[in-house]
């Protein structure tokens, strides 16, 4: 077997290959499978792995950039991971996770996120759980009166893309989240045509919400400020004589959860999504740290799926930024031993002591209360692809 760029000519291959792993999708689902699909294609994005001229197997690389404390890397989101039923338990998903690493890496993409159907394949090639989409309900009626000051709001669609994602981008970069990712202006722009949904933009945040059934599905909303988020989470609360029920896709320390005025917001289910760091030195000096932070950490990296990442790296963190030196020895200085697994939770923040349990973390006595500071994150992602 052969994993390498899918032929166009296969397509139909590879949406039958889709709806067998997936289930059946809507003919406008299929229009927006074969257009998302063949502009990946012109990029080199989408892997197909092949029995001889038998179509066994798909990947596809999504091009993102996922911000962290300020700043935003570049991002592979892999997605569309599907192996013929016929073929599975033959080692087709490895050898197609291996290669999209490789692709993705090629690419130029210091970091790689996705949601696994199974945990074990991608922990094969050094992905590890990273953070999670937070899904949460609450009465609708809770949010209709939040606002005291309304700010002004526009309606936009398909037209808006760019101007809604500088907006959003400005907002994560100032209130220095960590994981939520900016879609290219093109898949914006789809996403607003395709789905329709209701979508407002104010000077300093963006809502876009839908029916869904007989709820309200807030897909986005993001605020730069108390006022802002007040209006927009009261715009969804004004459907509260239809809809009872809002569900919400948020991050686990969104304002929300203090600006309602009881204990209405509850968790409704949690879907975790995986991280890999691709170039290690890219990621390190790429990625934003907290501004009070001022350390050196150093870490021996062994990563047998990469051999570019394995070696040691010092990383000096100062003013909420990285720089990152490799090479040399660790003579008089302990250093921290991780493999790729290891690397990404504690890239994502989890606790060095959490590593060490699980084994994912040695060495470096001492050194767990640095790296925590230097880490800490509270990652989470409001797309799911």
């Amino acid at each position: 077997m052969e994993t390498r760029d899918l032929d166009p000519d296969d397509l139909d291959q590879a949406l039958d290959i889709r709806e067998r792993s997936f289930g059946l999708i809507s003919e406008s689902g299929k229009d927006h499978w074969r257009r998302w699909t063949r502009r990946a294609l012109a990029d080199r994005r989408v892997l197909g792995c092949y029995d001889g001229r038998r179509l066994v197997g798909t990947a596809r690389i999504n091009r993102y950039r996922q911000w962290w404390w300020g700043r935003s890397l570049p991002m592979a989101g892999i997605a569309s991971v599907v192996v013929a039923p016929e073929y599975r338990g033959r080692g087709v998903g490895r050898q197609m996770m291996q290669a999209t690493l490789d692709r993705a890496a090629e690419l130029g993409y210091p970091i790689s996120v996705l949601y696994p159907a199974t945990v074990p394949l991608y922990r094969d090639r050094g992905w590890e759980i990273g953070g999670a989409q937070h899904l949460v309900t609450l009465p609708t009626a809770a949010l209709r009166r939040l606002t005291t000051r309304p700010v002004p709001l526009r309606r936009v669609g398909p037209d808006g893309a760019g101007e809604i994602r500088s907006v959003v981008s400005a907002v994560h970069a100032a209130s220095r989240v960590c994981g939520p990712i900016d879609s290219e202006e093109v898949e914006l722009r789809h996403w607003l045509a395709q789905d329709r949904p209701f979508a407002y933009l104010a000077e300093d945040g963006f809502l876009a919400y839908r029916w869904d059934g007989g709820d309200l599905m807030v897909d986005t909303l993001v605020a730069g400020s108390g006022e802002t988020a007040r209006t927009l989470w009261s715009v969804v609360g004004s459907g509260s004589s239809i809809a009872a029920t809002v569900k919400a896709c948020v991050g686990p320390t969104d304002p929300l959860y203090w600006l309602v005025g009881e204990a209405v917001v509850k968790p409704a289910a949690e879907y975790r999504w995986m991280l890999r760091l691709l170039d290690v030195p890219g990621a390190l000096a790429g990625r934003g740290y907290p501004d009070a932070v001022t350390a050196e950490v150093v870490l021996d990296v062994t990563d047998p799926h990469r051999p570019e990442n394995t070696g040691v790296w010092r990383l000096r963190v100062a003013k909420g930024t990285g720089q990152v030196t490799g090479g040399g020895d660790v003579t008089g200085r302990a250093a921290t031993r991780l493999g790729p697994r290891g690397l990404a939770a504690l890239f994502a923040g989890t606790p060095a002591a959490t590593l060490r349990t699980a084994g994912l973390l040695a060495g470096g006595e001492g050194q767990d209360p640095l790296l925590d500071a230097v880490f800490a994150a509270q990652p989470y992602l409001l797309e799911y692809f």
